[in-house]
């Protein structure tokens, strides 16, 4: 793997089972160095199991894999050492102040302390917690929660930050806040690796993502250039009863490059969504409601696999 001593990660057929199911099946990426790359995929995709084995806590069981130039089966003590890592959930110590999360967390990396209280200060202040430091964790929000585990996982200065689901259980504000602190970190030139069932997360955070499904990946690209190739620019919404439907698809059929039908509305995808909407109320046809808007990466989603990243 030449490639390997330039990437932060290389991975060749990479494969994961446990007891005979296969939850990542022979799956190949690079990660740059400085870029923010995504895996993006439904719950059960296989982006939780990719992300152990980067983070050496779960073995290969196929395939070559080399995570900062080196192999996890028999470096895995020098790799977590170069490591950030923002697990799913929170596991912040509630007994011990905010600051003090930050300085036991460097101990484990034998940061010596005055270097590690002047990270912890500064760290704090980049996730914007500095008036906290000496608050207990158990009252802080969710969305500060997630902050200080993001200003835990940098305490060591990594070469690489592992994000698994970063912004889940948060509300919409929370989730902006940790989206600009994470835009602020990749500016600092950290390489990010981050793993997402929101589209518009991929699409704010990511250079790169992999598109996963069932194991596998199913696309590769960057957010636009994934759109651009699977999607059309915009997309219209119609929910209509049952039967309108067809007479939807009769009347766009010139007009739509294809027509998506979900449980609960009609996706109507077009270079001109407006356009289509005019040809829909021009045939006499009257939908409960209306929206037009641009194509995302659920869309490409969709398109690829038959079934929506959320189900």
């Amino acid at each position: 793997m030449a490639d390997a001593d330039r990437m932060p990660v290389v991975a060749r057929d990479l494969t994961k089972q446990f007891k005979g199911f296969t939850a990542v099946n022979g799956i190949s990426f690079a990660v740059r160095a400085g870029e923010s790359f995504g895996f993006l995929g439904p719950n059960g995709a296989g982006k939780t199991s990719t992300m152990r084995m980067i983070g050496c806590v779960s073995p290969v069981t196929r395939g070559e894999l080399r995570v900062i130039g080196m192999d996890p089966d028999t470096q895995a003590s020098a790799i977590k050492a170069r490591l950030g890592v923002v697990p799913q959930q929170d596991n912040l110590d509630n007994e011990i102040t905010v600051r003090e999360n930050l300085l036991m967390y460097a101990r484990y990396f034998d940061i010596p302390a005055g270097v590690a209280a002047t990270r912890a200060d500064d760290l704090l202040a980049f996730v914007q917690l500095s008036e906290r430091a000496h608050s207990e964790v158990e009252p802080l929000s969710g969305g500060m929660k997630r902050r200080l585990t993001i200003a835990r996982s940098l305490i060591n200065e990594p070469d690489l930050v592992l994000l698994d689901e970063p912004t889940t259980g948060l509300d919409p504000q929370a989730r902006h806040a940790i989206w600009d602190r994470l835009y602020r970190l990749k500016q600092r030139g950290a390489t990010l690796l981050l793993t997402t069932h929101y589209m518009e997360e991929a699409e704010q955070l990511c250079d790169r993502v992999v598109i996963m499904d069932r194991g596998a990946i199913v696309a590769e690209g960057s957010p636009r250039e994934l759109i651009d190739r699977y999607s059309t620019r915009e997309v219209l919404e119609l929910r209509v009863p049952d039967a309108r439907r067809a007479a939807i698809r009769a009347a766009v059929g010139h007009a739509a490059d294809r027509v998506e039908e979900l449980p609960d509305r009609l996706q109507v995808y077009t270079a001109d969504a407006e356009a289509a909407l005019g040809i829909v109320s021009a045939a006499g046809i009257h939908p409960e409601s209306a929206l037009v808007r641009r194509s995302t990466l659920e869309d490409v989603f969709l398109r690829l696999t038959g079934h929506a990243l959320i189900d």
